[in-house]
This record gives structure tokens, C-alpha cells and sequence, in this order.
């Protein structure tokens, strides 16, 4: 879409090795920018139209990982858990559960 991608990690180093690694591996420079955000979760939602109100009321905090499923991006846990109380329908997920997905399918 157009979108630049979001690389996230633990801490600086990872950016400098993966830095290194494209322009050595398949030179390509890249640079990396800081974000706003801090935490990212998974989203998911029995109700279909409750997880579409969700996204549409948080546009610019939504990305879309390698499978197109959302993840809540947010500037920081306050801001993760203020959302969460503010949305019970939604469930947040640090990892992706790919077991139910693939019982989905």
C-alpha cells in the first residue's frame, strides 16, 4: 500500500546489525527513524462490527503485520491500557496466536 514498514525491536543494536546485514547481504541502505509508538498488540474481537468500529476510531494507530491481521500500535502501556479499559470486546495480544488462526482456515 505504500506504507513504509515498521521494524520493531528490543533494543538499538538489532537495528544497527539488521542495518548492516541488508547493505552487506543485498545492498540495500536503509535508515531507520524513531517512532512514536512503543508497544504494539495483536487485536482481536468476537464481534466483527466492534472490531471495525475500533480500527476506524484508531486509523493512525493501526498497522497490518505479514498475514494483513491488525496490531494496535500505542505511544506507551498507559496509553495501551487506557484503550483496553475503554474497549472490553477487543482482546490485546503480545504474541500472535497462530494456532487460532490456522483453526480458522
Amino acid at each position: 500500500d505504500g506504507s513504509p514498514a515498521i521494524v520493531g525491536v528490543v533494543g538499538a543494536l538489532q537495528l544497527d546489525v539488521l542495518k548492516e546485514r541488508l547493505n552487506f547481504e543485498y545492498t540495500l541502505p536503509v535508515d531507520f527513524e524513531m517512532s512514536r509508538f512503543s508497544v504494539c498488540r495483536w487485536i482481536a474481537a468476537d464481534d466483527k462490527a466492534e472490531m471495525h468500529r475500533f480500527i476506524e476510531a484508531h486509523r493512525g494507530d493501526i498497522a497490518r503485520d505479514l498475514d494483513n491481521d491488525p496490531v494496535f500500535l500505542a505511544q506507551h502501556a498507559f496509553s495501551l491500557n487506557y484503550e483496553a479499559e475503554r474497549w472490553k470486546a477487543i482482546r490485546f495480544a503480545a504474541v500472535k496466536d497462530y494456532q487460532v488462526r490456522d483453526k480458522a482456515a
